[in-house]
Parts: C-alpha cells; structure tokens; sequence
C-alpha cells in the first residue's frame, strides 16, 4: 500500500502548476467538454505511466541492489530540485486541427501523451517503480495523483489556478522527493533489497 499512496500523493502535488496541468486548463477553456478531457487524460496518463512503470521495473533487474539504491536516492532528490522550477506551457495553434481531426477525447489524448514524455511525473514513475516492488501500485498511484490534480482544473479551470499557493505545494513536492531522496541514501528500503 506504500507504493500506492507515495505514488499518488507525490505526484498529485508535483502535478500542480506543472505543464499538464496548464494544458487540462487549456484544453478544459478550448472545448468546453470536461467529460471527453478527462477521459483523454485518463488513458493517456495510463499508457505513459504503465510504460514508464515497465521501464523502472525492468531497470531493478539490470542493476545491483547497491548502484541502484545511489541512483534511486540521486534521482529523487534531483526531482525534489525540479519540482521547484515552474513549468510554462506554451499556446499551440496546432491543436486545434488536431482536434477537428482527432475530437476532444483524441486531441486531448495525443496532446498529453507528449506533453507527459520526459516530464518530472514520468520519471518520478520510473524512479518509484523502480524503487518498490509493485511497479502496478506505482502506476496506478501516480495516474490517481495526476487525475487528482488535473480533474479540478478541467472541471473549475482558471477559477481554481488563482487560488492555489503553487510555490508552497511545489515546495511540499520537493520534500516528499528529498526526503523519499534521502531515506533512499541512508538504507531505507534495504528489506526490499536496496
């Protein structure tokens, strides 16, 4: 239940003011149809993050318990620093067509699919997949986080994005990483064989 929890906590707070979430409001101001958005980000938060749950689960088994305990707790306090810078998204006339083409639920997948390639919620998945032994839980916490964050801000759009004290939750995210960081680093975790 640990990977569950960690998983969907740290991400649904470095979700926040994070280019995907600029992007559910974009796309929520644009269309106009939640429902379609939603399931869009769903299934492409799934695909991105089961990949990127594989690509962690299969990382453990490459590397020895110890080096992968150094990278782990170098890449969770590397991501604790990445949290605090704030994403910009920049507007896309592109997506428009797009969506003629594609619809909503199409435009929306597509779009953060990309938008997720690379970004710190993709590769705190890896990281956590590879740092617990369930890599499912992981994925399922870190798509839970990321719909958390994002399903208000289709759903209440630029109203909620004025409200939130972003600095201070990106602060509570870089934390969660440093301390997850650290703990790594000292031997936490060596049950599972780290």
């Amino acid at each position: 239940m640990e990977a569950l929890l960690v998983s969907t906590g740290v991400v649904a707070l470095a979700e926040i003011g994070d280019k995907t979430q600029l992007l559910a409001f974009i796309l929520a101001a644009r269309f106009k149809r939640p429902w379609p958005i939603i399931g869009g980000i769903l299934a492409a938060t799934l695909l991105n993050h089961a990949l990127a749950g594989a690509l962690g689960a299969w990382l453990t088994s490459l590397t020895s318990p110890q080096v992968l305990r150094w990278v782990l707790g170098l890449s969770f306090i590397a991501m604790a620093a990445w949290t605090l810078v704030p994403d910009k998204m920049d507007d896309d006339e592109g997506e428009s067509q797009s969506a003629r083409r594609l619809g909503v639920f199409g435009a929306t997948f597509v779009a953060f699919f990309l938008a997720e390639m690379g970004d710190k919620t993709q590769i705190a998945t890896v990281a956590m997949a590879a740092r617990y032994a369930d890599a499912f839980l992981v994925v399922i916490g870190t798509t839970l986080g990321m719909m958390l964050a994002n399903v208000p801000a289709v759903l209440i759009g630029d109203k909620l994005a004025h409200k939130l004290p972003i600095r201070l939750v990106h602060g509570v995210a870089a934390l969660i990483f440093a301390v997850l960081g650290v703990a790594t680093l000292l031997g936490a975790g060596a049950s599972l064989g780290f």
